[in-house]
């Protein structure tokens, strides 16, 4: 077992050089990398160091490793982070509006009432976070009650960017101690950590920018486990809590009410949601924020910003409803899977943890590919569940989309179809090993009748 040891620690000395480059590529108060010639770069380095990944993650899920290598797994994954925290965030400013709305919040305003720009709010303006928030004149804050909880429990502390990302590194933390205890009920390697552990577009969206997924991500390991634990009314109020950090977790609710177990997770859910709402209903009809007007600057209500209907329309002029069309078909499709999941018909892998996360991937997976983001950090919490249920398509997904950081054709079809083609040809080839396995074990199971 020595040498795939070595080989681990070639791999993951390598993504770590990798991860120092692309840094070093960054100009000193830039708000991005610097330059389009030194982003193009960028871009490329963190393409390689994707490839490395992938090698290592190929190596933990296809070769036995000592148990100690867990060491080197956390020793590289806390040496990158390490080195990413300090940095400022230049590849996105959204950490800005996560301090300033727990600005706000510590001097007893409502978040949601006014946009930052508003006279009403001159006195709270600092050269260190004021200047730099996205949409400071026009938006109103687009975070969900969650998230705002623990903009104002930091702002409470700290008023710094530092401050919040290192909140958020609190919460990546716990996403990795969560995904240790659930491997160990599975039976897993520990080693298996590394899917998520050096999981570039994760260490950049979380270490570098700070984004509030982290904490969604780190609720929903909470959630997941103890589903796992079977503490069915705690697993959904934490569930609940993650969608209102970020609302994409609510789409793998399915997988926590496998065989019927309903009523007690979806009520100590909605209970959640009731609390945390109540909590900023001053506000009114802005409590739902700049979430509203999202979906239009997104592309989403005329389905520009859709991969698949975008890609439509390059073939012909799409009829008027076509994004409504999509939304149902959607929807349908989802709900049908939901059935599925809920149901327990996809069939069992070899424990009850392991088909948690397996279900959870799934919908995550779905999910997102369904509204197809242009932002590279919605494809972050892919990574976590595949710790414990690992599938090619999906680790696909939760690391390639580190190239929509740039779009050299500017458009939303071409260049995304880099990071949905391959993940479809995978999903498409594991669903067709899965049936040739199934057709296999009936006939053995004919013959040995």
């Amino acid at each position: 077992m020595r040498r795939p040891l070595l080989r681990l620690a070639a791999l993951g000395a390598a993504l770590f050089a990798c991860m120092a480059g692309a840094l070093a590529l960054h100009v000193p108060g830039a708000d991005t990398v610097g330059s389009i010639a030194r982003t193009n770069v960028f871009v490329a380095v963190l393409a390689v160091g994707s490839v490395l990944y992938l090698a290592s993650v190929h190596l933990v899920v296809n070769t036995r490793l000592p148990r100690g290598a867990i060491w080197l797994v956390l020793g590289v994954a806390v040496g990158m982070r390490a080195m990413l925290l300090p940095a400022p965030p230049f590849l996105s400013s959204d950490i800005y509006r996560y301090v300033w709305d727990g600005q706000v919040q510590a001097a007893g305003i409502n978040p949601y009432r006014y946009v930052p720009a508003d006279p009403a709010l001159a006195s709270l303006r600092d050269p260190a976070v004021f200047p730099l928030i996205n949409r400071a004149d026009w938006a109103r804050t687009i975070y969900p009650p969650g998230g705002q909880a623990i903009f104002v429990t930091v702002g409470e502390i700290t008023r710094t960017v530092l401050g919040m990302k290192l909140a958020m590194a609190a919460f990546d933390v716990v996403a990795m101690l969560c995904a240790m205890a659930l491997l160990a009920q599975a039976g897993l390697p520990q080693v298996r950590l590394l899917i998520y552990a050096w999981n570039p577009l994760v260490l950049w969206a979380f270490a570098c920018d700070g984004h509030v997924d982290a904490a969604a991500i780190g609720l929903l390991a909470v959630a997941l486990l103890c589903r796992a634990r079977r503490k069915l009314g705690v697993a959904g109020a934490v569930l609940a809590a993650a969608a209102l950090v970020k609302l994409l977790p609510v789409a793998v609710a399915p997988a926590f009410l496998r065989k019927g177990r309903v009523w007690r997770p979806a009520l100590a859910g909605f209970a959640v949601v009731a609390v945390l709402y109540a909590a900023y209903l001053s506000a009114g009809w802005h409590v739902l924020g700049f979430l509203p007007a999202y979906g239009q600057e997104e592309g989403l209500a005329s389905g520009d910003g859709i991969w698949l209907l975008n890609g439509l329309s390059h073939l012909f002029a799409l009829p008027d409803g076509a994004a409504v069309v999509y939304a149902l078909a959607a929807v349908a499709l989802f709900a049908w899977l939901s059935a599925a999941i809920a149901g327990d018909r996809l069939g069992a892998p070899a424990n009850e943890v392991t088909t948690l996360c397996r279900d959870t991937a799934i919908l995550a997976a779905c999910a997102t590919v369904a509204i197809s983001p242009h932002y590279f950090w919605y494809f972050a919490w892919l990574a976590w569940p595949s710790v414990v249920a690992p599938m090619p398509a999906v680790i696909w997904l939760s690391v390639a989309p580190i190239a929509l950081y740039i779009d050299p054709l500017h458009e939303r079809f071409v260049w995304p179809s880099l990071v949905y083609v391959p993940a479809a040809v995978l999903a498409l080839s594991a669903l067709r090993r899965r049936r040739v396995l199934s057709r296999r074990t009936v006939i053995t199971a004919e013959g040995s009748s």
